[in-house]
């Protein structure tokens, strides 16, 4: 029986307030941001001076001196006359002889490298997927050329191409597919294939662990459930695994298109962009200029190719973006379903 006018506890136990120390964290479990002032701005300063002094000397002095020079009559065999030239350098480039085989070799060395590198190392990676024995094995020695510097596969590549003792004519002919060695680098039409086939076989591996990497993230139990349903490979390649890896495929292709357009390192090691410049592509054929000494010229298409390269950075950021917006609204929509 309870007097009036009394409170009656619901519960034996008192619940003592909460006190927070000064200075701890909120509850929340975020931490209180500090007050930035003039003190911590001098400190941040004062570690960011040095990175920031490194990449304005050896970074952005050049790449503003360089550029000055595309529009100077710049050239190693009369420095006395640096005069201001405008788009003089731009129209040599553009009526070059040559120009018209460079950008025609450029879009080759760039499309026959992708597709290859792109086909076969997609093909690896759903071989890689799979659990095998000594798969750890394979991967390894898949992923090895990755770790080569260019230059040095160009050089390999070109011993193996060598037509009197190399390998490639060796195996050829011990397979009856050629009667006598064929002159590879020295062929104007055999030249540009073997720097191709040595670069798919130099990018295979990053286009290997790029989608390898994309595929394991693929939820096994999707294709239990097309299994089920009868699928087959085919289509469950094409309605599964493709769509759900799309993004990381594109990102893949337009960062290795980049990378390729600004690749001279394997042909410069394999032909120096012979024979007769058949193999020259943009950045080597910029090499070849440089060393004559015309560096107003050379400038003037090292403009070109930093606009080109710009414009597929441009993409490859907007991909980035949409991706991450992607995932945020996924992970969003993921909390709405839970919550209701």
């Amino acid at each position: 029986m309870t007097m009036s006018g009394t409170s009656t506890p619901t519960s034996g136990v008192t619940e003592a307030p909460s006190v927070r120390k000064e200075g701890a964290p909120p509850r929340g479990g975020g931490g209180r941001r500090r007050e930035f002032t003039a003190r911590r701005g001098l400190v941040i300063a004062a570690f960011m001076a040095p990175a920031a002094v490194f990449v304005a000397l050896f970074t952005y002095y050049p790449m503003i001196a360089g550029s000055q020079m595309a529009f100077r009559n710049w050239n190693l065999t009369d420095l006395t006359d640096t005069s201001w030239v405008g788009i003089k350098n731009f129209r040599e480039v553009f009526t070059d002889p040559a120009w018209g085989t460079v950008l025609g070799n450029t879009a080759l060395w760039v499309v026959g490298s992708i597709v290859p590198q792109l086909v076969i190392g997609f093909a690896l990676a759903l071989w890689l997927r799979r659990r095998f024995r000594l798969r750890g094995l394979y991967q390894a020695l898949i992923f090895f050329p990755w770790a080569i510097s260019g230059f040095l596969i160009g050089i390999l590549f070109r011993w193996m191409f060598n037509s009197e003792f190399g390998v490639v004519n060796d195996l050829l002919q011990k397979a009856g597919l050629i009667d006598e060695p064929v002159a590879w680098l020295a062929d104007p039409d055999t030249a540009m294939i073997a720097v191709l086939v040595a670069n798919v076989w130099y990018g295979v591996t990053f286009f290997a662990i790029m989608i390898l990497a994309a595929l394991q993230s693929i939820p096994d139990e999707l294709y239990e459930a097309a299994a089920l349903d009868g699928a087959g490979k085919a289509r469950t390649l094409f309605r599964i695994t493709i769509p759900y890896i799309r993004v990381t495929l594109v990102l893949t292709v337009l960062l290795r298109v980049i990378w390729i357009f600004n690749f001279p390192d394997l042909i410069f090691g394999m032909t120096g962009g012979g024979p007769n410049d058949e193999t020259h592509i943009v950045t080597t054929w910029m090499i070849k200029i440089t060393q004559q000494g015309d560096y107003g010229k050379a400038s003037a298409l090292g403009l070109l190719v930093v606009a080109v390269l710009l414009v597929f950075a441009t993409f490859f950021l907007t991909a980035t973006r949409e991706r991450g917006g992607g995932r945020r609204g996924a992970r969003k929509g993921g909390k709405r379903r839970v919550r209701a």
